[in-house]
């Protein structure tokens, strides 16, 4: 199934877990590595964060639930995730156009801005990415003006898809989603200025049979094991 890693689970304690699209690559490397050192394999389905939060609250069965920070203390709130969120992974916003395009600057709020307005079309996620912008038009005043050319990618389809494809000539999303997809150029991160950095978080669902073992993987997510393939794969490690 897409967005899912099957490893083989002969024999093995099983844990099933979904999570957001922006982290499926990290979270596939971190499980394969705790299978190894515990013995315990993790079965990730990786959907749009949207898809995945109402998944959750319609009571699908899961063991963990890694979504960004928000969604996942809406889910707590609501009973369907236990409490203890544990915070794994800072993901920074990146931005991105077709290969071969020229590059804009994007290196202040006011260079971002500009070509912001002189980009023809622009692509964004359901996702606390795309949130961010929507904030950041408000910001410029620029909401009703953008608002024919933004196209809003569908929950679990990566922006860079829309970027390389010609859809849009500027896109924006999580850096971990626009890595290694063929077809774009990342122009770099969102300026200090405007920066958004969304915080991925898990936690034992409330349906867990196994919450025990949920929570030794949430454990190793932190580990200070973990940081250099949060690091390959655009992320920063949570400190402290």
């Amino acid at each position: 199934m897409p967005g899912m890693n099957t490893p083989s689970t002969a024999g093995a304690q099983v844990l099933t877990a979904i999570s957001s699209m922006a982290t499926r690559a990290v979270l596939a490397e971190l499980a394969t590595g705790f299978e190894a050192r515990h013995g315990v394999v993790v079965v990730i389905e990786s959907v749009g964060g949207v898809d995945a939060a109402r998944r959750v609250a319609a009571g699908e069965p899961f063991d963990l639930v890694l979504l960004a920070s928000d969604a996942l203390d809406k889910l707590v709130a609501a009973g369907h995730v236990r409490p203890g969120r544990v915070d794994y992974v800072h993901s920074p916003v990146a931005i991105a156009v077709p290969a071969g395009a020229p590059l804009p600057d994007v290196g202040s709020e006011a260079a971002l801005r500009a070509a912001v307005q002189s980009a023809s079309s622009i692509g964004y996620s359901s996702g606390p990415s795309g949130q961010h912008l929507m904030r950041l038009f408000d910001r410029w005043g620029l909401a009703n003006e953008l608002a024919s050319r933004t196209v809003q990618a569908k929950p679990g389809v990566p922006v860079g898809s829309q970027v390389a494809s010609g859809e849009v000539a500027l896109g924006f999303q999580q850096l971990s989603e626009l890595q290694g997809l063929p077809g774009i150029t990342i122009v770099g991160l969102l300026p200090p200025d405007c920066a958004f950095i969304t915080t991925f978080s898990g936690g034992v669902a409330t349906a867990s049979l196994q919450p025990d073992a949920a929570r030794v993987f949430l454990a190793y997510l932190n580990s200070p094991g973990t940081a250099d393939a949060k690091r390959r794969h655009g992320m920063d490690a949570v400190e402290g």
